[in-house]
Order: structure tokens, then sequence, then C-alpha cells
């Protein structure tokens, strides 16, 4: 199957509301900016699991609300189909909050991470419980 890419679909636009599911403190994130996209002129930015998105801590700790940190999306709702024509649907969107190298901020993840998530960052996959 080498060389066939998958139909990664982007299913999270800016603006959209996220579950962080690590244990940073943060419970809910909104996107305000998306990592590395480029396509034509006008085209609302949108990013998909494993992307890296600029998040703004909506709900959570004190100390960790009106922040703006770099974040990885481990699971989106929109069904995407992988390069073996499966396709694969999360329950809800969730991301980890990381530095801009991919580090993760946190010690563990709640729920299940996919994997193109994990190919892509080592460090999502060391920390990760269950990867579908």
């Amino acid at each position: 199957m080498k060389g066939i890419a998958g139909n990664q679909s982007r299913g999270l636009p800016t603006g959209a509301q996220l579950i962080c599911a690590d244990n940073t403190g943060a419970k809910v994130v909104e996107i305000i900016q998306v990592l590395n996209f480029h396509t034509t002129a006008r085209q609302y930015p949108t990013a998909g699991v494993g992307d890296m998105v600029i998040v703004s801590v909506k709900k959570g700790s004190p100390d960790m609300r009106k922040k703006v940190f770099p974040a990885v999306i481990i699971r989106q709702k929109m069904p995407f189909k992988r390069a073996d024509g499966t396709v694969v649907q999360f329950e809800d969107n969730a991301c980890v909050i990381t530095t801009k190298t991919g580090e993760t901020k946190g010690s563990e993840i709640k729920g299940p991470v996919a994997r193109e998530a994990t190919e892509r960052w080592p460090r999502v996959a060391a920390i990760s419980s269950i990867i579908v």
C-alpha cells in the first residue's frame, strides 16, 4: 500500500471548540489558527486528525484560562478514510496541548487516539493508552 494516500477529510474549522483530552487543566479549547495550512485563496482554514493548531483555553483551571497554546488534534467527529479503505469516526472532537516541537504538556491522554496522530507525533503516541 505504499504511495497510496488516504482521503483525509479536515472536519474542524477555525472557531471549533474541542475537548482537551490530557491532564493539563484545560477542559474546553477553541481553534484560533491552523498551522501549515496552504490552499487556494479565500478558503477557510480547517484542521484534521494529526494537525497542529493554535488553541485558546475557554474552560479549565484558572491558571490555564484565556491562554494560548499549540495543540495536536487526536480525534474528530467527521468520518475520514484511511489508505486501506476503512472509514474512521470518533464520538467527539479532542486535542492534546503540546509545545511547538510536539512535546506533550500533560502526562496522560483520556480516551482513544487516532493512528494518524500517533504516526506523526511520537510523544503523543508515547503517552496514549488506546490507539485506534
